[in-house]
């Protein structure tokens, strides 16, 4: 999917459903730069049979782990949200249900990718800070195999569709 599909068809739609205060230049950055790094906005399902679904590679998590979709259904300050999320796509307010559908709805995985990013307790960075970019997607997704040197290019390619 072209990044500038990924923004009219997923991201928008998502923010759309969100609080406005979710939605912003940083946020859209931020949202397409993780796409891009997870799965080019190419694979729903992780490559290698691994857990991940959509397009921003979520894991179900646990209670335990409080990562992945679990994480965001968990936290107190989204899970008001989250609901919210659920009702508008029709998918059951549920972890199991949410990590199911994410596979194929491109909007509740955008919609989730955004509430995993407002856990942060720090203010997302600016649009053309990717270091900053860098150690929030660090802090937020958690990932096993991170491989920093694509990174300065998909957030390069984010700010130019954002």
């Amino acid at each position: 999917m072209e990044l500038r599909d990924a923004l009219r068809f997923s991201i928008e739609p998502a923010l759309a459903i969100l609080p406005p205060g979710m939605d912003s230049p940083q946020a859209r950055v931020m949202l397409l730069a993780i796409g891009m790094q997870e799965s080019h906005f190419e694979y729903r399902r992780q490559m290698g049979g691994g857990p991940a679904r959509g397009y921003w590679q979520f894991e179900e998590g646990t209670r335990a782990s409080r990562g992945g979709v679990c994480g965001v259904y968990l936290h107190d300050a989204r899970r008001f949200w989250l609901d919210r999320l659920c009702a508008a796509r029709g998918v059951q307010f549920l972890p199991s249900s949410i990590y199911r559908a994410i596979e194929t709805d491109d909007v509740l995985a955008a919609g989730v990718a955004r509430l995993l990013l407002f856990t942060d307790p720090l203010r997302l960075p600016a649009t053309d800070d990717a270091d900053g970019a860098w150690g929030l997607y660090l802090r937020t997704w958690r990932p096993g195999k991170p491989r920093p040197h694509e990174w300065p290019a998909n957030h390069r390619l984010a700010r130019g569709a954002a």
